[in-house]
């Protein structure tokens, strides 16, 4: 009997020690500009060397580009538009308060869960999930900047907080930036894990760079030519798309120096764009450190790594700068799987979700099929990446009380633009083909009608989106939603030439209060540019919810 049950326990330690370990690395503001997905300019060689090890995702799409709901999508496997959450102070726990994350749902199976840097957006009023960790969370002791000139004209932003220069060369070492601490951060808790190696890990390593501020130490700025970087092909809006649906870099535009409204002009924008390259390599020596410990410890081959950037990030392409819309520059990610019994060095042009990744993983390391998630799983392409399992993606981007829900096909996207509830009767919608026009550069919607309705019908097929999660009583969200409308008719009403703004001229027409009015218009011109989109009329200088 004692023999019997020995033998017992020896074969469930051997199971419980042969379950994969999960290590998932999340970089902020990270676009596939990476030499492992043809960009012949950046350098990036540990994430091109970590390529050969697994699979490189060229159809990846973020849900939402922006940093709290897109991070909330991968840790919850649930999109923005089915919880409601799309801006960055609401933390998801308030509209699904049972919601299980990826990582307890590893934690309930036996893992040890462990987070450091930047894993769930925190920041705005939001805070990072301690139910998902093990352990508590690493937060690294880092400024923002180590050269005293960045910050001697610091600038009052948004939130009264104040910004420093978009970039910095920095005269230091690498571990005096935030993301080389949580790589020594990191490196730890993997040589700390090699001596348990009967304890399962899932370890999530959160990057900052190459999100804004761009600072790096100065050998990663030495690795470019500023002359032969890439600039922006196309610098103007796409024809014919709602004047909305863009955005013109008001994050970046916080920044000291910056200029408020306008062209970047050719120099700024090239520095810029130097940049983010400079923290891009950054990152990835960083990343570096994290693989090589991973190494040495003895478990690589037995565990399964994620690479994923939250979003995508404009450069000037479109006169655009930063993430906030649903075109292609800001919602096509990075994503890079490695695992057990999957193909190596391989691409696949599957189409695949962040939301995909929960089930995936669970899928990965022999976990049963999680329940209840928006997400599908993708092991099968993992493993074989000739597989597919979609074929389009969702995503979402909020604009003045409207919702421009996306769907993204081989060839074509679509954006249903509308208040979230409302007929399809009340959209207005976006369409690019990007067999005939792969840089976005006309809304074709009014064109190809046969298109727009295939696509509208695959759309259709998807639950109505929810509103922004709000604690109101439902006669406080009635009398909002009848308090938007009217400001949005208002501006219509306003906008005499019918050109998408409001001049000084066309906003004191027929005002209450001539005299104090004139004082209004600079404050509802966020972005300074002497005349006010829908979006600044509507908000009326209040802060937005959905930047950053």
């Amino acid at each position: 009997m004692w023999k019997t049950l020995c033998l017992f326990l020896i074969g469930a330690a051997s199971v419980h020690a042969a379950r994969p370990n999960v290590l998932m690395i999340c970089v902020d503001d990270l676009k596939p500009q990476l030499g492992c997905y043809g960009d012949a300019t950046a350098h990036t060689p540990n994430i091109d060397a970590f390529a050969q090890r697994g699979v490189v995702f060229d159809a990846a799409y973020c849900n939402q580009a922006v940093c709290s709901p897109s991070r909330n999508s991968l840790m919850t496997g649930l999109r923005p538009d089915s919880i409601g959450i799309y801006d960055l102070p609401t933390n998801f726990r308030k509209a699904v308060p049972e919601a299980v994350t990826v990582a307890q749902y590893f934690m309930a199976h036996g893992y040890k869960t462990e987070a450091m840097g930047k894993i769930m957006h925190k920041g705005h009023g939001n805070v990072e999930d301690a139910a998902s960790w093990s352990v508590p969370h690493f937060v690294p002791k880092a400024a923002t900047y180590v050269e005293a000139s960045s910050t001697a004209n610091a600038v009052k932003d948004r939130r009264g907080g104040t910004r420093g220069t978009p970039t910095e060369i920095g005269h230091a070492e690498d571990d005096a930036y935030a993301d080389g601490q949580v790589a020594l951060e990191a490196v730890r808790r993997l040589e700390a894990a090699a001596k348990t190696p009967e304890q399962p890990f899932f370890i999530a390593v959160g990057f900052i760079r190459p999100h804004l501020p761009f600072v790096a130490p100065q050998k990663y700025w030495d690795l470019y030519d500023p002359a032969k970087l890439p600039m922006p092909q196309v610098t103007e809006a796409p024809e014919y798309a709602p004047d909305y649906a863009p955005q013109y870099g008001g994050e970046l535009r916080q920044y000291a120096g910056v200029p408020k409204e306008g062209p970047m002009g050719e120099e700024r924008t090239r520095h810029l764009i130097h940049g983010y390259y400079a923290a891009t390599s950054y990152m990835d020596a960083q990343l570096g450190r994290v693989i090589a410990a991973l190494d040495a410890s003895g478990q690589a081959d037995n565990t399964i790594v994620l690479l994923w950037g939250d979003h995508g990030w404009h450069l000037g392409d479109h006169g655009m700068w930063c993430k906030h819309t649903n075109y292609q520059q800001a919602t096509r990610i990075p994503l890079l799987i490695s695992a057990p019994g999957g193909a190596r060095g391989a691409h696949s042009s599957a189409f695949i979700e962040t939301v995909d990744l929960y089930p995936t993983l669970c899928d990965l390391a022999g976990l049963p099929a999680p329940k209840g998630l928006d997400g599908v799983d993708q092991a099968a392409v993992v493993r074989d990446p000739t597989q597919a399992v979609r074929d389009h993606v969702l995503h979402v981007y909020p604009r003045s009380g409207r919702l421009g829900r996306a769907i993204r096909t081989e060839r074509y996207r679509m954006v249903e633009w509308k208040e979230p509830g409302e007929s399809a009767d009340t959209a207005e919608y976006e369409l690019y083909d990007y067999q005939e026009d792969p840089l976005e550069t006309r809304n074709r919607a009014g064109e190809l009608p046969d298109v727009l309705a295939s696509l509208q019908a695959i759309l259709a097929k998807y639950p109505e989106a929810k509103p922004q999660h709000e604690e109101v009583t439902p006669e406080q969200a009635a009398k909002r939603k009848a308090e938007l409308k009217k400001r949005q008719d208002a501006f219509k009403k306003r906008d005499k030439d019918g050109d998408g703004h409001l001049t000084l001229e066309e906003f004191l027409a027929h005002q209450p209060d001539p005299e104090e009015a004139p004082k209004r218009f600079p404050v509802f011109d966020r972005d300074g540019d002497g005349r006010l989109s829908e979006e600044e009329y509507v908000q009326g200088g209040k802060k937005s919810r959905t930047t950053e």
